[in-house]
């Protein structure tokens, strides 16, 4: 695979991103990350963007709903039949910008376009155009979705021309990849390639630390942490509140909290109510920059509840930082997760086994030590986004020389 992708590095210069999202939150540090990562190799990377949508400008808000564009909080509160005539409408949007950007580009090498639904027209210009174009696969209409779809079976429909019409798809989990593969019947040639983190972004000395400890009232408690959405899919507020009961009895432990959505405030009431602001630490919405400084002052991290066929950055992000994580048991996470050795899981959706779990962890030290040291030095060798793009550019080179295999 290596020597692949160092054909695949040399014969690539310039690459065109498309997505469809707001590039803020999780999709723009993956984004950004893939983007940087082809730059670091040398490859020209231009951004088609929703407008106003740029995955670079900031606030890089950990939460999308608080920096949308007052156009985009628009269309989101659309009937959603209405919602779905939008998406499809942006084709219209998409392939002329797109078409213009070739015109001005005719030496592209490949379009590299994060997948939306209803999304169709730069997969047909750049079959119209003789480029390939790999779709990197996040969502489809197979799942679960929390609007559900009105439209389903056009969905499924352009998707499934879609899947079969590109010249690859990257999926983020194998399930996912067999899941869509079950459904569609055929599909372009695929590759597994699970999310990343930058090793460089989450490295901390210890007065960064010990700083950031002090700052927080953390100084001589083992911290456990959380980052991301409060949403009630992501489960945050659901073990916040059994973990309530049993924090009493372990004065040793604080859970830092990192994040915002529409369940923070009932649990920040929650948590007040209780009298526990001083053992619970919520910091509220931050910028991605402050991230990894508020991971160093963690010494273990939990996440709830994940998608069964997603791949959470957050994991990668905590792997990264040392921070041994307590995830559920979904098959994309045991994809990346060697039980007490890189994290620790959970049988999903026993949140009370996650509680369990994280007790029991926090009155072990050196465990975690050597936990976290472990899961860190995974993520240097294995997962960070420049193992993507080798992954991405010797996908490329197969295609190209006609090798790939479905």
């Amino acid at each position: 695979m290596d020597s692949m992708g160092n054909a695949g590095r040399q014969a690539v210069r310039k690459v065109l991103y498309h997505h469809r999202t707001q590039g803020k939150a999780v999709e723009g540090v993956h984004i950004r990350g893939i983007t940087d990562a082809l730059r670091a190799r040398g490859v020209a990377v231009d951004i088609i963007s929703l407008p106003g949508a740029d995955p670079y400008s900031s606030p890089r808000a950990m939460s999308p709903t608080r920096q949308a564009r007052p156009w985009m909080k628009l269309v989101t509160r659309l009937p959603e039949p209405l919602f779905e005539l939008a998406e499809l409408a942006y084709n219209l949007v998409a392939g002329f910008r797109i078409a213009a950007w070739l015109h001005r580009n005719p030496d592209v090498d490949f379009i590299y376009e994060r997948y939306s639904l209803f999304m169709y027209a730069p997969i047909w210009l750049a079959r119209m155009r003789g480029i390939p174009i790999i779709l990197e696969v996040n969502d489809s209409a197979t799942v679960e979705r929390v609007r559900p779809l009105a439209f389903r079976r056009l969905a499924m429909a352009i998707e499934r021309r879609a899947f079969r019409k590109a010249s690859g798809l990257v999926f983020v989990s194998s399930i996912f990849r067999d899941r869509a593969l079950a459904a569609h019947g055929s599909m372009a040639p695929a590759i597994v390639t699970p999310n990343a983190a930058d090793i460089a972004k989450f490295t901390f000395t210890a007065e960064q630390r010990e700083g950031t400890r002090a700052r927080l009232g953390l100084d001589g408690h083992v911290v456990c942490g959380y980052l991301g959405g409060f949403v009630p899919w992501h489960a945050i507020d659901r073990f916040v509140r059994l973990i309530a009961d049993h924090l009493a009895a372990a004065p040793h432990l604080k859970l830092l909290l990192v994040g915002d959505g529409a369940t923070y405030p009932a649990l920040r009431a929650f948590v007040e109510s209780r009298g526990l602001s001083r053992q619970v630490v919520m910091t509220g919405r931050v910028a991605h920059d402050e991230v990894p400084g508020l991971l160093a002052a963690m010494d273990m991290a939990v996440l709830p509840s994940a998608g069964d066929y997603t791949s959470p950055v957050k994991l990668f992000e905590f792997m990264a930082c040392g921070v041994p994580p307590v995830a559920p048991d979904f098959e994309p996470i045991r994809e990346v997760l060697v039980e007490d050795e890189t994290g620790w899981m959970f049988r999903a959706g026993d949140l009370a086994a996650a509680v369990e779990r994280v007790l029991a962890h926090s009155r072990d030290s050196a465990g975690l030590a050597r936990v976290g040291a472990a899961a860190r030095n995974y993520i240097t060798a294995h997962r960070q986004w420049r193992n993507n793009i080798e992954e991405l550019l010797a996908f490329h080179h197969s295609l190209a020389s006609g090798m790939a295999t479905r």
